[in-house]
């Protein structure tokens, strides 16, 4: 199922500016696509997290040269949204890019997650990793919307000495972490997932950390290189899958996080998500009782 953690029909009484009477509620949509989510009877106004999805990882080309890794998806946040009750919004949910699978081919961009429309609350996917030396998934320019959240960590570059490492997911209140370049470490998150390593000559780096819907947390601890170690989750998300060990290399953590760069193989951006709460005057994010389910 497509939506999960769904709980409380709000009361039928007391729909006014404070949804008093309101009972707390939230659904959360952790799968690509496009769904429509009705408003329930006495509540106006709702708070909405919405995370893009993962870049996917690049490949190189003949030889040694490794391909770069793919940016994390933004996460960003939106409070006090106004909504009438008994009318349908659009959810909009961004796959994560996959991989490329044969040699110099870039990754896939990951899709962008928005609730209502594109100004209310959007989050941005991650950059798809590039081609061969040099090539990278840059973080995202500023562009996503709502009232704050952070954007997806850049993936690493590759180069002869290694691929580079996917970017972790964006945080609540700051960026995630960098992947790791030209054999270097990931970079850890402010909050957010943390860059995977990046690989050896010949194999995939690590994939980039997720973040999860509950809120804000601890940062993610960016991934060692050689061979590429996956970043860790922020804010409860998941690790990114290491660069070694197979089958599934250098994949992205839920929810976010970006593929790591390869030569033989490379890793898929994860999907993004997107939560909504209520009342959204007494459940807000970052970390007003954001994670009652």
């Amino acid at each position: 199922m497509p939506l999960v953690g769904t709980r409380g029909a709000a009361s039928a009484t007391g729909a006014g500016l404070f949804n008093a009477g309101a009972k707390p509620g939230a659904q959360a949509y952790t799968s690509a696509g496009t769904y429509s989510w009705t408003c329930p009877a006495g509540v106006t106004s709702v708070s909405v997290v919405c995370i893009g999805g993962g870049g996917g990882g690049g490949t190189g080309g003949t030889g040694t040269n490794c391909g770069g890794g793919g940016g994390g998806g933004d996460t960003w946040y939106a409070n006090n949204i106004p909504v009438t009750p008994g009318t349908s919004y659009t959810v909009v949910v961004g796959g994560g890019g996959a991989g490329a699978v044969i040699n110099n081919n870039q990754g896939a961009y990951g899709g962008s997650s928005y609730f209502k429309d594109t100004v209310t609350c959007l989050a941005k996917g991650g950059h798809g990793g590039g081609i061969g030396s040099g090539g990278s998934g840059p973080a995202n320019p500023d562009t996503s919307s709502g009232n704050g959240g952070g954007s997806g960590g850049g993936g690493g570059s590759g180069d002869s000495g290694g691929s580079g490492g996917g970017g972790g997911a964006g945080g609540y209140s700051n960026n995630g972490g960098a992947g790791g370049s030209f054999s270097g470490n990931g970079s850890s998150g402010s909050g957010g997932g943390g860059g995977g390593g990046a690989g050896n000559s010949g194999t995939t780096g690590g994939g980039g950390g997720g973040v999860n819907l509950l809120g804000e947390g601890g940062s993610g601890l960016g991934g060692n290189s050689y061979p590429g170690q996956g970043g860790g989750g922020g804010s409860g998300g998941a690790n990114g899958v290491d660069g070694s060990g197979g089958p599934i290399l250098g994949t992205g953590g839920l929810y976010g996080g970006g593929g790591a760069g390869g030569f033989g193989g490379t890793g898929d951006g994860a999907g993004g998500a997107v939560r909504i709460i209520w009342p959204g005057t007494a459940r807000q994010f970052p970390s007003t009782n954001a994670g009652i389910l």
